[in-house]
C-alpha cells in the first residue's frame, strides 16, 4: 500500500508558519526506529472512511432535554402575560406609618396606603380623590378613622365608599351614597410583613386572595433568619 502523507503546519511566536508531513502508511517495524510513522492496518483505514462528518446528539443530551422541568421550557408564544393579574408587593410593614397615608406609585398607578383602624387592616385606594382629584395622599386619618381628603374635606371609608361630605346639607339627599363619590380600593393583603396589592379594582376580583395568594418566601418569616427590609423608589417609565 502506497504511503499517505498528513501534511500539517505549526506557528512560532513571531508567527511564520512551518509545513510538516507526517507519513501515514506501511513502514518497516523496528525497535530502535525513532520516526513517528503511524501503522495502520486496512480494516482500520475502513473505519477511517466510513466516520461521518456530522455530529448527532447523544442519547443522554436527549435524555436531558425530555426531563427538563415543564416550568423552565419557554411559553408558547402566543400565551400572553397579563401584568395586571398579578400581585405586587408596595412596601415592608415597618416603613409604613399608621397614622398617616402613604403615597406610592406601582406598575403606573398612583396609590395612597393607609390604615384602616375600624377594620384593623391596610387598605390601598387610588391617590386620587373623585371630587377634584387631589392627591388623598396629602390628606389625613380623622378621629373617626376614615381617610379625609385635604382639599374639601370628603372622608372614605375602609371599602372605598364615601363617608362624609362636608359642604352636603345634613337634610339634603344622602350625595356621600353615589357612586360617583367612591374612591377605587383594591384588593390588598399583609404576607412576609409586606404590603401587597392586585393592581385592578374591578368588582371581579374583590375575592382574588382565596384564589391566588401572592409569592410566599418563607425564609422571610423564620426567626432563624435574620433579614433587613427598606423601600426605593426607582423612576421607570
Amino acid at each position: 500500500m502506497a504511503p499517505v502523507h498528513l501534511c500539517t503546519t505549526t506557528s512560532t511566536t513571531t508567527g511564520t508558519r512551518f509545513p510538516r508531513c507526517l507519513p501515514w502508511g506501511p513502514h518497516p517495524s523496528s525497535s530502535s526506529s525513532s520516526s513517528s510513522s503511524i501503522h495502520l492496518k486496512p480494516a482500520k483505514l475502513k473505519l477511517l472512511h466510513g466516520i461521518r462528518t456530522s455530529i448527532s446528539p447523544s442519547p443522554a443530551s436527549t435524555a436531558d432535554e425530555e426531563d427538563t422541568d415543564p416550568e423552565l421550557r419557554i411559553h408558547d408564544t402566543d400565551e400572553k402575560f397579563d401584568w395586571f393579574s398579578q400581585w405586587y408587593p408596595i412596601a415592608p410593614v415597618c416603613d409604613l406609618d399608621k397614622r398617616v397615608p402613604h403615597g406610592k406609585r406601582v406598575m403606573g398607578i398612583d396609590l395612597v396606603v393607609w390604615w384602616d383602624r375600624n377594620e384593623d387592616a391596610w387598605k390601598v385606594f387610588d391617590d386620587c380623590c373623585p371630587h377634584r382629584l387631589a392627591p388623598l395622599s396629602e390628606g389625613r386619618i380623622d378621629q373617626w378613622g376614615r381617610l379625609q381628603c385635604v382639599y374639601h374635606g370628603w372622608c372614605f371609608g375602609g371599602s372605598g365608599d364615601c363617608k362624609f361630605i362636608p359642604q352636603a346639607p345634613p337634610d339634603g339627599p344622602p350625595v356621600h351614597t353615589f357612586w360617583k363619590a367612591c374612591v377605587a380600593s383594591y384588593p390588598c393583603t399583609v404576607q412576609n410583613q409586606i404590603v401587597w396589592f392586585w393592581p385592578n379594582s374591578d368588582p371581579r376580583f374583590k375575592d382574588i386572595l382565596s384564589m391566588k395568594k401572592p409569592a410566599y418566601i418563607p425564609e422571610v418569616d423564620d426567626p432563624s433568619y435574620t433579614k433587613t427590609m427598606g423601600t426605593r423608589d426607582i423612576p421607570y417609565g
